[in-house]
C-alpha cells in the first residue's frame, strides 16, 4: 500500500497537547515564583524566619522567639526567629539596619528573648528608657527581679538553665537569697554580687 504525499512516517507523540500544554504552564509558574522570591530576598525584603504561630496560638512555638524590632531599621515589626538567635539575627530579619541606625548604642551579640521588644536607636538621638536594647540599669547593675531570660544569661557563671532559675525564684529581696537558687554556690555568688542587685 502506498501512504499519501506529505504524511507522516515518524514516530507520533502519545501525549495529548492538552496534557503538554498544562505541563509546560506549571513548569513556567513554578519558574515564575522561584524568580519571584529571589529578586525580593535581594531586593532586602524583609524575612520571617519559621513557620507562622496558628491563629489564636500563644505566639513562640518550641525552638522560636518571637520579637518586636523597632528604631532605625529598614522594616519594623513582629520577627519570629529560631531559639538561640542574636539581636544580629533581629536587624537582619528586620531588612537589615537603616542608614541612621546607632548600632554601636546595642549589643547586636546578645541573645532574643521571647515576647521582647527592642529598639534599634537613631544616631544622636536619646532612647526611650526600657527599650534599648541593652541589659544595665542606670548604675550598671542588672536588677535580679526585672532582667529578662537573656539578660541574666549574660552574667558570669550563669547559663540559661541557671537564668530560668533565678525567674523561677522570684521576686529577690536581697542579692544574698540567690544562694537559694540551685547552681548558685558560693563562689558563683560573689562573683555575681558586683553585678547585681534588687
Amino acid at each position: 500500500m502506498r501512504r499519501a504525499s506529505g504524511a507522516r512516517t515518524g514516530p507520533r507523540w502519545s501525549v495529548p497537547r492538552r496534557l503538554a500544554g498544562v505541563a509546560l504552564t506549571a513548569a513556567l509558574l513554578v519558574a515564575g515564583v522561584v524568580a519571584l522570591r529571589s529578586q525580593a530576598l535581594a531586593a532586602g525584603t524583609p524575612v520571617t524566619l519559621g513557620t507562622p504561630a496558628p491563629a489564636g496560638s500563644s505566639g513562640a512555638t518550641p525552638g522560636t522567639v518571637v520579637v518586636h524590632i523597632v528604631g532605625a531599621v529598614a522594616a519594623p515589626g513582629v520577627v519570629r526567629l529560631a531559639a538561640g538567635s542574636r539581636l544580629l539575627d533581629a536587624v537582619a530579619a528586620a531588612g537589615g539596619s537603616s542608614p541612621e541606625a546607632d548600632l554601636s548604642a546595642v549589643n547586636l551579640a546578645r541573645l532574643l528573648v521571647d515576647g521582647e521588644q527592642v529598639e534599634i536607636p537613631v544616631l544622636g538621638r536619646p532612647t526611650p528608657s526600657g527599650s534599648v536594647a541593652e541589659p544595665a540599669t542606670g548604675d550598671g547593675l542588672l536588677d535580679l527581679n526585672d532582667a529578662s531570660l537573656g539578660e541574666l544569661d549574660e552574667l558570669p557563671g550563669v547559663g540559661p538553665v541557671i537564668a530560668q532559675r533565678i525567674i523561677d525564684r522570684r521576686p529577690f529581696t536581697s542579692v544574698d537569697e540567690l544562694d537559694e537558687v540551685s547552681g548558685i554556690g558560693p563562689a558563683l555568688l560573689e562573683r555575681l554580687r558586683p553585678k547585681v542587685k534588687v
